[in-house]
């Protein structure tokens, strides 16, 4: 399967202002790419580049007074990219983790787990451990919260979304994150493009969408309790303990969100999208 995604960015600041931008497709997808994911600036502005603590790719620059835009265009082979199921998958005890894995138990700036620990037992303890315990984790958050947009709040926790019950996909992966952990399996927050490639038409317009990873059987596999299903036509671009560490813009200083516009579309060989 081969996808062409990307985005449009545009923001007006009122004055020069610092931003880190977490905005290219993962390190351990470039092998897949078709074409260069390169991020333009309009107007052309230097960047530093850097790999955060997490492994993710980063930009630091300096938006100008006025308008700047960001965007990208590229190709990616997504062949083979559909989210695997492995209902045998076992949880570790904590003390054959790898080291790397343990700082995905803890608490973080979105995932309280003081304040969900005892309700998460209080659900999810009777439960069989490993697979079967992170999936009824998934079915629980996907019926538990109502999806909207209108929903979206850039400071909403698992903790208030357990409580008001709706969000958005973020809000999904925060709230089955902090549950994971709870229950002593590590999980990690995940976000990129998420096409609706293999789902009934009409196809909505493409997005970024947050997601998750828990490690079970040895590696970290994919979930989705906002969709709750294998999809197709996923592509990470980052990866951290919450949305804190994966914004894909983060400010520092004022600025007005103008434009805002994302590519993921299936299409053939000559780049025609496929409907």
């Amino acid at each position: 399967m081969k996808i062409r995604a990307g985005y449009e960015l545009a923001y007006e600041c009122p004055q020069p202002t610092p931003m880190i931008l977490q905005l290219s497709v993962h390190p351990s997808r470039i092998p897949d790419l078709l074409t260069v994911d390169r991020v333009k600036f309009n107007p052309p502005l230097p960047s530093n580049t850097y790999h955060d603590s997490f492994g993710n790719f980063c930009h630091v620059v300096t938006a100008p007074q006025g308008r700047m835009t960001i965007s990208t265009d590229f190709l990616i082979d997504n062949t083979d990219q559909v989210d695997e199921v492995a209902p045998q998958a076992e949880q570790h005890p904590m003390q054959v983790l790898p080291v790397e894995a343990l700082v995905y138990l803890l608490g973080s700036r979105y995932c309280e787990t003081d304040r969900l620990s005892n309700i998460a037992w209080s659900l999810f303890g009777h439960l069989p451990k490993g697979w079967p315990l992170v999936q009824a984790i998934c079915d629980y958050v996907h019926n538990h919260i109502t999806f909207g947009y209108h929903h979206a709040d850039p400071t909403m926790s698992a903790w208030e979304v357990f409580n008001k019950k709706r969000g958005v996909c973020r809000d999904y992966a925060h709230l089955a994150v902090t549950f994971c952990r709870c229950m002593n399996i590590p999980a990690r927050y995940c976000t990129g493009y998420l096409g609706d490639m293999g789902t009934p038409l009409p196809h909505a317009a493409g997005d970024f969408a947050g997601w998750f990873e828990a490690y079970l059987g040895g590696r970290w596999y994919t979930f989705d309790p906002r969709n709750n299903v294998p999809r197709l036509g996923r592509i990470l671009m980052a990866r951290g303990r919450d949305a804190t560490d994966v914004a894909i813009v983060t400010s520092f200083g004022p600025n007005t969100l103008a434009g805002f516009r994302v590519i993921t579309d299936q299409v053939d060989d000559k780049g025609k999208k496929i409907a």
